[in-house]
């Protein structure tokens, strides 16, 4: 049995972040392989510090609240328990949590990290906390005995910059049902097909004030809803007072199960703002029920929507504006939505996520599995990427 410590996100179970989603469901996945997985959470609670969920061992280890130094301090404790408790592979999740993967190699430990987006990038980060984010990629470009990306941009980023041929996993999702308009419509007013949806964090990277501008500039006679958990940053504080100015724009805070579903299902418009991403989980699962779909122009967004979605400038708001208008008024044939979900089966299953870091582990600790797994699709993996 293979036994697995994932550092870096901050809770489970949870939904807060795209991180936490796909530790969560890789995690609980592995486990029904017969792997042997810890998971460790940031921040101590009373009575709650170790516990399982789902067969997955669960440790909260102690850190700081204050942002700049909240993963740092997490990852190094992280990293000094796990060194001592028998894993065979140290997985670590983000480039910021990955500064003490040198000290988990130093220490003889397999390690593997999954890069989850370019953090520094992200207009929340400055000073001290961007010059760290790129030490963490740096010493997981160095470092790590395996290297995974969610995207082609990503992989192409660190053979150029770094000459590290890394591994191309997609990020995959756990398949919805569509849901009748039931519990939304009770809770929010909600009916199908008459709001805007936003999923995924209220931070400046996911871009969630233009979408509030830019929805505020447009004609649309439908609602907006932003559907992430509200925190007392800043930023949030920002979006908030804005949505409190206008009685159309609907803010739930932390959303999951079946009316999360529902909101997926029944939105006659789901748009993904961001600055920058990894590979967006929300994206994701809006297009695998066959939602209509609207995306800034990057390509960690165009890449996944492919022909199924429109693209505005990222950080336009009268560009996002005027795609809003258009797309709210315009029909989207059932035979489009159908095809949109085919196409997210066929090129993000989950299994073939699975089958990929079982391969993975067992490369590091230099244990082939006996019987290959499958491969991901064909043409999904840059040319010379590592199988």
């Amino acid at each position: 049995m293979v036994k697995v410590a994932m550092i870096g996100h901050k809770d489970f179970p949870s939904r807060s972040g795209g991180v936490e989603v796909m530790v969560g469901g890789l995690a609980r996945s592995l486990v029904e392989r017969g792997y042997d997985v810890t998971v460790y959470n940031r921040g101590l609670e009373k009575h709650h510090n170790v516990y399982d969920v789902d067969g997955v061992h669960a440790r909260r280890v102690f850190t700081l609240q204050k942002p700049a130094l909240n993963a740092t301090i997490y990852s190094f404790l992280a990293t000094f328990d796990a060194l001592f408790r028998g894993y065979d592979v140290l997985h670590y999740h983000a480039i910021g949590p990955s500064v003490p993967l040198l000290i988990a190699k130093i220490f003889g430990k397999h390690t593997v990290c999954t890069v989850h987006g370019l953090n520094w990038k992200v207009d929340k980060w400055r000073g001290f906390a961007s010059r760290y984010m790129k030490l963490g990629e740096r010493i997981a470009a160095k470092y790590a005995d395996d290297l995974v990306v969610l995207s082609e941009t990503e992989w192409n980023y660190f053979l150029q910059k770094y000459n590290r041929a890394s591994i191309l996993i997609p990020n995959a999702i756990r398949f919805y049902e569509k849901r009748a308009c039931s519990l939304i419509r009770e809770k929010y007013g909600l009916a199908r097909g008459e709001y805007i949806l936003y999923v995924g964090r209220i931070s400046p990277e996911k871009g969630t004030l233009d979408l509030v501008e830019g929805y505020r500039k447009a004609k649309t006679g439908k609602k907006l809803v932003l559907v992430g958990p509200l925190d007392d940053s800043e930023y949030c504080r920002a979006v908030q007072q804005q949505a409190q100015n206008d009685p159309n724009i609907i803010m739930t805070d932390y959303v999951v199960g079946d009316p999360l579903k529902e909101l997926y299902s029944n939105c006659g418009l789901f748009v993904l703002p961001s600055h920058t991403e990894g590979l967006s989980l929300s994206l994701l699962e809006a297009l695998s029920i066959g939602a209509r779909c609207l995306v800034s122009d990057i390509p960690e967004n165009t890449v996944v929507t492919d022909i199924y979605g429109a693209a505005f400038k990222p950080e336009d708001t009268d560009d996002l504006a005027r795609a809003l208008e258009r797309e709210c008024t315009q029909e989207y044939p059932d035979a489009m939505r159908q095809q949109q979900i085919e196409y997210i089966h066929t090129n993000f299953e989950y299994d073939v996520m699975l089958d990929r870091y079982e391969e993975v582990y067992h490369h590091v600790v230099g244990d082939p599995l006996k019987a290959m797994p499958s491969t991901l699709k064909k043409g999904r993996v840059p040319a010379g990427a590592k199988a």
